[in-house]
């Protein structure tokens, strides 16, 4: 495979302002193609923010608990998560969908749920730019009864990403686990896939990088620690790689629970062209976005720090980097469509 247009996407992005620093890893299943890249301070071993990334790995918790008969993918959340807390969750249009919302509805972001990180006046993502803090389950609860849900639970041929699904889902893994969900990740994923530099942050001694808004450089330990379920997780690009081809090789689960999840539906019009599956994103790469250029599809998932890893079936490749700025989400994914298409 010809790496020259890997190289130009890469050394056109790191002339950009907002990268300080980048690195980009793209290998085929078995390995005999890869090829990586460098820059600043990023290593294909440093430690990065795997942001909403992290929401991939909480999936496979959710799978493979299924594959167990430990839940069903109907499952009414409430049979998990205390009433007292789901009560008034989920009010639309003066009816209560609370204890209407399953498993299913979280995992696709079918719930309607609005999202706090995003959506309020004082949005959480506005507060992390003033300042570092540490928010709990409960409270996030709390703050999105302040808002108004989008959708009644999976009534719509759409999806709405909000972070507080996975937060959910979080609770419910430890509800049935009977541990904390750091442990679950570990026993899981870590294990047995071999990964020593990938963790959910738990105490002051754990690493967190810091992030890049613009040319800001800020540290945000405490609210990455409280963002666990839904986009607290660290790695390394070597070791992302590894999870995201056990992901979409069937190292963790049957096809037939993985074909459960490729239903997919369009986001919110400012996630464009970005759709959602079962726990991960689907961008078509023959559409708008590309102006009808490309074949196939990019399935993976991005986060909002400026990480990425995807697999891009038409070719049998994977692609895993981080450029992490927090001031541009939509740099590393349409940085993974460019490298998706130019590798020939």
């Amino acid at each position: 495979m010809d790496t020259k247009k890997c190289d130009k996407i890469f050394n056109q992005a790191i002339k950009s302002k907002q990268v300080h620093e980048f690195v980009l890893f793209v290998e085929n299943s078995n390995g005999d193609f890869s090829y990586k890249n460098e820059y600043g301070d990023k290593s294909i071993d440093s430690p990065l923010l795997m942001a909403s990334i992290t929401k991939m790995f909480t999936t496979t918790c959710i799978l493979i608990l299924l594959e167990q008969d430990k839940l069903s993918l109907d499952d009414k959340v409430s049979r998990f998560v205390d009433k007292k807390k789901l009560s008034e969750l989920h009010m639309y249009n003066g009816q209560e969908y609370s204890f209407d919302l399953t498993i299913s509805s979280l995992l696709f972001q079918t719930s309607g749920l609005p999202d706090i990180f995003e959506e309020r006046k004082d949005s959480l993502k506005k507060r992390v730019l003033q300042e570092d803090f540490n928010i709990n389950f409960d409270e996030i609860i709390k703050l999105t009864k302040q808002l108004k849900p989008h959708f009644a639970p999976d009534a719509i041929k759409r999806a709405y990403y909000a972070d507080v699904n996975f937060e959910i889902l979080g609770e419910i893994i430890e509800t049935i686990t009977a541990s904390s969900l750091e442990d679950a990740f570990q026993s899981f994923i870590f294990k047995p896939l071999g990964l020593e530099k990938t963790y959910l942050p738990q105490n002051e001694h754990d690493f967190i990088p810091s992030i890049y808004y613009k040319e800001r450089y800020i540290s945000r330990p405490k609210f990455i620690k409280s963002s666990r379920a839904s986009g607290g997780g660290i790695s390394t690009a070597r070791e992302l790689m590894i999870f995201l081809k056990a992901f979409f090789r069937g190292k963790f689960f049957k096809k037939e629970v993985f074909h459960q999840l490729n239903k997919y539906k369009k986001l919110q019009t400012s996630m464009y062209p970005i759709q959602y599956g079962g726990g991960y994103m689907r961008i078509p790469l023959n559409g708008l976005s590309t102006v009808f250029v490309g074949k196939g599809e990019l399935v993976g998932h991005s986060g909002s720090t400026g990480s990425f890893a995807f697999y891009y079936p038409h070719k049998d490749l994977f692609l895993v980097g981080d450029v992490n700025q927090f001031a541009n989400p939509a740099l590393p994914i349409r940085l993974a469509m460019r490298i998706a298409l130019s590798i020939k």
